[in-house]
């Protein structure tokens, strides 16, 4: 059957996705409650991300790059039916995941196996075969073709992918809105629909700092600013601080203020 119409990025309660599937009023909660279930032959997983459920349970799941690194029910091991049927390749897997216990789940998109551990819990590595649309606009310094390049030229743009990652930007997003963290600007207001949805996300951590795997979490790592400040962030190496570069502009408005006398 087609695909059920979530929306990648977006926030659903159990529910409306009982809603969306049609799911009569007898078969909802029990399963749907467990951390996955199938339903018409396609999954559901539905996980926490970074903190424990409500059953106290912490399983460690995080985002590694696009990755999503998670872990089964606790006895859950490779040879169970329903661990084997949710990595078969002809399964859907809707990944729906959130980072506050009692939030509504966003939905990640439909979810691939790249790899798993032969462990208990079992643990997968879930790819996903859809990304959000986030306006991933080239950001200030970045290599548009790594491969292309040598070992020590890909690390420039390391904080650029990142800063990408699709799942993270909604994340630091959901947190601190579209509008500027520098500046305030914000484009929905200034030019209406067009500029819904448009902000650039700026990695905190030093380019130094960031190995070739790294966990991001993209409330403390990230935050949104404006195409202009984020160029002002990056025009010197190390960049900027949000903090630094507040500080240069509001002094630069206060100079402004005096030569014209406003």
């Amino acid at each position: 059957m087609p695909p059920y119409n979530f929306t990648v990025g977006s926030k659903y309660t159990k529910n409306d996705i009982y809603r969306i599937c049609c799911v009569p009023l007898e078969k909802q909660k029990g399963n749907w409650n467990t951390g996955y279930t199938n339903y018409k032959g396609d999954w559901f997983i539905f996980c926490n991300v970074g903190v424990a459920g409500r059953t106290g349970h912490d399983y460690q799941n995080r985002f590694i790059n696009d990755n999503l690194i998670w872990y089964g029910k606790n006895k859950s091991h490779i040879a169970h039916e329903s661990i084997k049927s949710l990595l078969d390749i002809n399964s859907n897997v809707y990944m729906f995941y959130r980072q506050e216990d009692r939030s509504p789940f966003i939905f990640g998109g439909l979810a691939f196996a790249k790899q798993y551990k032969n462990e208990t819990p079992v643990q997968v590595t879930w790819g996903f075969k859809e990304e959000i649309d986030t306006h991933s606009e080239v950001l200030p310094g970045e290599v548009a073709q790594p491969e292309k390049y040598i070992e020590g030229a890909t690390k420039t743009i390391s904080v650029n992918i990142y800063e990408r990652n699709p799942l993270a930007r909604k994340a630091c997003i959901d947190t601190y809105g579209f509008a500027c963290s520098i500046c305030d600007f914000d484009f929905y207001k200034e030019y209406g629909e067009i500029g819904k949805g448009f902000i650039h996300v700026h990695h905190l951590k030093p380019l130094a700092d960031i190995g070739e795997v790294y966990e991001l979490n993209p409330t403390s790592d990230l935050r949104p600013v404006c195409p202009n400040c984020h160029a002002m962030l990056h025009i010197r190496t190390p960049a900027f601080s949000i903090e630094e570069l507040r500080k240069i502009r509001d002094l630069a408005s206060v100079n402004a203020i005096n030569c014209t006398g406003v």
